[in-house]
């Protein structure tokens, strides 16, 4: 049995490694080889329930529309008024109000009110790495 891969290997990890390509194949093998499962070591159970798997994946959404990503890059560096947030996208105050309120409810943003400003922040450092490494992932 050879020895597991590393996690993260080559230019891409190791998932991108792992795929053997058609010259690598041989004859009559689909992509996914045909091995037995104890060729293997066994691999770990999943570390968190399904509960945090479908938080996860809500966090996620929230994250996977262009538009509401740029609005959590633009507070990455400093809170920022609705009204500085719409003016610096060229949007509706009340559409940016309406991203602003969606990221709010999926807990990726906080927001504070001051007079008649509402100023709005990142909620906590996860929310600033997982921004900042999946920008800086997206340009490698």
């Amino acid at each position: 049995m050879a020895p597991p891969r590393p996690l993260f290997g080559g230019a891409r990890g190791a998932i991108a490694g792992s795929v053997a390509s058609s010259v690598d194949k041989p004859a009559g093998k689909d992509e996914h080889g045909d091995c037995a499962p104890d060729e293997h070591p066994p691999l770990p159970r999943p570390r968190y329930d399904d509960e945090a798997r479908a938080r996860a994946v809500r966090l996620f959404k929230a994250l996977g529309d262009e538009a509401r990503l740029r609005t959590v890059e633009m507070l990455v560096e400093r809170e920022a008024c609705v009204s500085e947030i719409a003016e610096a996208t060229g949007e509706q105050l009340s559409t940016v109000s309406h991203r602003l309120r969606l990221l709010r409810s999926e807990g990726l943003v906080n927001r504070r009110r001051e007079g008649r400003h509402i100023y709005y922040s990142l909620a906590d450092r996860h929310v600033y790495e997982l921004v900042q490494n999946a920008l800086e992932h997206a340009v490698e």
